[in-house]
């Protein structure tokens, strides 16, 4: 027999070398809303994220703060741990580049591309950026009236000369492009496909994957003089973390890899899509099935920046807003894989018109009127109109929507689908009019009133993955338990019991309403 369908996620690990911003808290919901969705769709999940700790910036900013290496990492790991707490997210493990077990993992990497050939001892002269952790051809760069060498990315670049291992990148050149034609879907959005196969197509140079001016890395197995490439040590950490080298049948990875999905911001998307299957395939190990790079977020229409003053902190947004606002906020307001723009308007925009106008209130409403006029209880419906079966098809035909809309990506789209959901209820009670259907017609106002606690079931079973407190709040207001919570509860098998007793509704989306000036 086989077992549960398997769904595999990771995030970046995320560079610690600052606080984590707006941009971090994106990559990891994303993973998140993805994560309780394949598990309520009855997957067996992994979502993994974590922090990656070595390279010549951290040493750099270790020796700044007056602290060892490890010292300064562990440190700067635990805000984003700190920053799981505080979006509520459910990964299931948590990497650290520095732990033993990634370690051991990469140098058996190293050692199965050193014995295949993909890997040689040279030396390498060129530009690097310590900021970016990455080397830049001199067509690359752009050079400031006073001589200073600037990477795409803004970065400041220096001349580096020093004996290195290269991984012989320029010989996957033809496969990759033959890997990305027969995987049409492994890139995503399309656009970032196609800048993808124009850079492949344009020439690939072997690479550096060594460094030997600095000291806070991995090691090469058998010449601790070289450490490892940050990036060939960071991307590791998704087969690390599945147990490599254990690739076994029944191991971890054997029932894990290759990962379904990396999030990815858009500045590290050429790692992750040219890099790292060139170097699983020159190990004779398979590349992840899909990459998918997101936009940024510019504050206001600005740019985020620490001399601007205007970079959010996660933590503002959750004391201001709550949680789980923003992270409906932050998957709503922009196509998924574009950038974006966070404004305090808009922000509020959609918590009182979405949220409190929209959702709230055909909860609250209903809820309140089943409350008053039904006993507290689930109402008993007679039979249906063709106004109760289209409103009751339009919320059983939901889940194969949001499903196609979260397996590409779209989170956005799937928003849209529960919210034209959430207009048609509030359309249909306006039509229905049940406080009017009270003195005329009891047992049709308790239809309605059915139909309507029905729809909200849908509604409140479907959004748990984007905001699981709230949605959580309307479910026991609707008297359901844990295990009527996932998506096999859908339809009609998972259908409210008439004379069920409820509790007394409470409102779940408050407004949001200015602070006064003292």
């Amino acid at each position: 027999m086989a077992g549960p369908k398997t769904f595999y996620l990771t995030t970046p690990i995320y560079y610690v070398n600052d606080v984590p911003h707006i941009g971090h808290a994106y990559t990891t919901l994303a993973c998140d809303v993805l994560a309780r969705f394949k598990r309520l769709d009855g997957f067996d999940v992994k979502f993994l994220t974590g922090t990656d700790e070595h390279g010549q910036k951290v040493e750099k900013s270790a020796e700044k703060a007056g602290i060892a290496p490890q010292t300064f990492t562990d440190r700067v790991s635990q805000n984003f741990r700190d920053l799981v707490s505080l979006m509520n997210y459910s990964n299931d493990d948590f990497i650290r580049t520095t732990e033993p077990r990634h370690v051991a993992s990469v140098q058996a990497l190293w050692k199965v591309l050193e014995e295949r050939g993909e890997i040689y001892l040279g030396a390498y002269a060129g530009w690097y950026s310590v900021r970016d952790e990455a080397f830049y051809g001199e067509d690359e760069l752009t050079t400031t009236p006073t001589g200073k060498k600037i990477a795409p990315t803004g970065a400041e670049c220096e001349w580096v000369e020093e004996p290195s291992y290269f991984f012989r990148l320029s010989a996957w050149q033809d496969r990759l492009i033959a890997f990305y034609e027969a995987n049409p879907d492994f890139i995503a959005p399309a656009s970032k496909r196609n800048e993808v196969m124009a850079f492949v197509k344009s020439g690939l140079k072997d690479l550096s994957v060594s460094r030997t001016t600095f000291k806070w890395g991995i090691p090469v197995p058998g010449n601790d003089a070289h450490i490892m490439y940050v990036w060939l040590d960071a991307l590791a950490n998704y087969i690390t973390a599945v147990g490599y080298p254990n690739t076994a049948e029944g191991s971890e990875y054997a029932q894990r890899w290759p990962a379904d999905l990396h999030m990815v911001g858009k500045d590290i998307l050429r790692f992750h899509a040219v890099y790292w299957p060139a170097f699983l395939m020159a190990a004779d190990l398979a590349p992840p099935k899909r990459v998918f790079a997101h936009g940024w977020w510019t504050i206001e229409g600005q740019k985020m920046s620490k001399s601007l003053g205007n970079v959010i902190a996660p933590d503002a947004l959750v004391n201001t807003y709550g949680l789980d606002q923003t992270r409906y906020f932050l998957l709503r307001e922009v196509p998924f894989g574009n950038d974006g723009d966070f404004s305090h308007k808009q922000m509020v925009a959609r918590i009182n018109g979405n949220l409190a106008n929209d959702y709230g209130n055909l909860v609250q409403r209903v809820l309140s009127m089943i409350g008053k006029n039904c006993g507290g209880v689930v109402p008993t419906p007679g039979p249906f109109t063709e106004a109760d079966n289209a409103l009751l098809g339009a919320a059983h035909g939901l889940l194969d929507t949001v499903r196609a809309e979260f397996d590409a990506q779209a989170f956005h789209k799937a928003l849209d689908a529960l919210w034209a959901v959430i207009g048609d209820g509030n359309r249909y009670v306006d039509e229905q009019a049940p406080w009017t259907l009270k003195k005329t017609d009891p047992a049709r106002m308790a239809t309605v009133l059915y139909v309507l606690a029905e729809t909200i079931r849908h509604l409140a079973i479907l959004t748990q993955a984007v905001m699981p407190d709230a949605s959580a709040k309307i479910l026991d207001q609707l008297a359901l338990g844990p295990d009527a919570r996932g998506f096999a509860s859908l339809g009609s098998a998972g259908a409210l019991v008439a004379g069920t007793p409820l509790p007394t509704p409470q409102g779940v989306f408050p407004r949001f309403v200015e602070p006064t000036a003292e």
